[in-house]
């Protein structure tokens, strides 16, 4: 078991590699937009057209909090420092799961059966897999 000042940096930290992947796929996406400019002799796209570093410095910063904030909440059930990174890598899905469900135990089981997204079979699909004919 990891201390709550060790999970909330795992946390933080999980949070942090989860915005320099999305980065890394907005500079990715920059470099793909010049190559393909530069192969039509097209005016090369600046990159302030992909990365906007106030919004994106704001949002690096909650997903750190979010990150601290979930593994600081979670931190008597996160075994190691791995787990605490995950936690905080995933923060934002799971709270937002979390804040989805009604009860603790809801929560535990991965909320209500229906909540936003879920999809839901219809009565005539679930007899048709049940019997296994297809649709």
């Amino acid at each position: 078991m990891v201390t709550w000042v060790e999970a909330t940096a795992c946390g933080a930290g999980g949070g942090l590699i989860v915005e320099a992947v999305v980065t890394f796929g907005r500079l990715r996406a920059w470099q793909h937009a010049r190559h393909t400019a530069r192969s039509a002799v097209r005016r090369l796209p600046r990159i302030e057209e992909f990365i906007d570093p106030l919004a994106d410095s704001l949002a690096a910063l909650f997903r750190l909090a979010l990150g601290g904030a979930a593994a600081w909440l979670l931190h008597d059930e996160i075994t190691g420092v791995y787990a605490a990174v995950t936690v905080g890598a995933s923060a934002p899905a799971l709270l937002a799961q979390l804040g989805r469900a009604t009860t603790a135990a809801e929560a535990l089981q991965g909320g209500p059966g229906g909540g936003p997204g879920a999809v839901v079979p219809s009565p005539s699909e679930g007899t048709s897999a049940r019997e296994g004919r297809l649709s």
